[in-house]
């Protein structure tokens, strides 16, 4: 069956201090499941500039015990893979992240950019496109999208929040 969320957020704060802020978001005592973050490759291209990164994300398993039964869902990490591609010039940074953990039972993935605002070159857009598919779960692979769907859902809002509380501090309170 499968979930799918779109998110879209404008901050009012310039391209490179939004993409500088989120390349630097985390670890974060403000999101205590993201324990860790590594490059894991990063590599530039001398003739456009852009600058590919490939990191893995570590993050405590939030599954919730009663479904931590099923012998696949006890793990003590879940990881992330994000691939993110950042062209200065144009001022566009475009993302794709997926879940490493339980792949061959689900399909987590993200497609993301962060990009110049056009109402407001000061600005920058953020929007999101998730989609989750869990396989091979049984009976169990709806209630599996429900609750990831919730998790996700919260994860975006929280995720949102400590970006907006990081460049306030970094940056101040915007200006329009």
């Amino acid at each position: 069956m499968g979930v799918s969320m779109d998110v879209k957020k404008v901050y009012p704060y310039p391209f490179k201090e939004v993409v500088t802020s989120y390349l630097n978001k985390y670890p974060t005592p403000l999101e205590k499941h993201v324990t860790s973050v590594k490059t894991v490759d990063e590599q530039s291209d001398p003739e456009t500039g852009i600058v590919y990164r490939r990191r893995i994300a570590t993050c405590n398993n939030v599954v919730p015990s009663f479904l931590r039964r099923c012998s696949i869902l006890k793990v003590a990490n879940i990881y992330m893979e994000e691939e993110s591609w950042l062209d200065m010039k144009a001022r566009v940074m475009t993302l794709k992240s997926r879940c490493l953990t339980w792949s061959q039972y689900a399909s987590m993935n993200e497609e993301s950019m962060y990009k110049e605002c056009e109402e407001n070159p000061n600005w920058t857009e953020f929007i999101q496109r998730g989609t989750l598919s869990i396989t091979g779960a049984g009976l169990l692979n709806r209630v599996l999208e429900t609750f990831a769907q919730a998790f996700l859902k919260q994860g975006i809002k929280k995720s949102i929040s400590i970006m907006e509380m990081i460049l306030q501090e970094r940056y101040g309170c915007p200006f329009s």
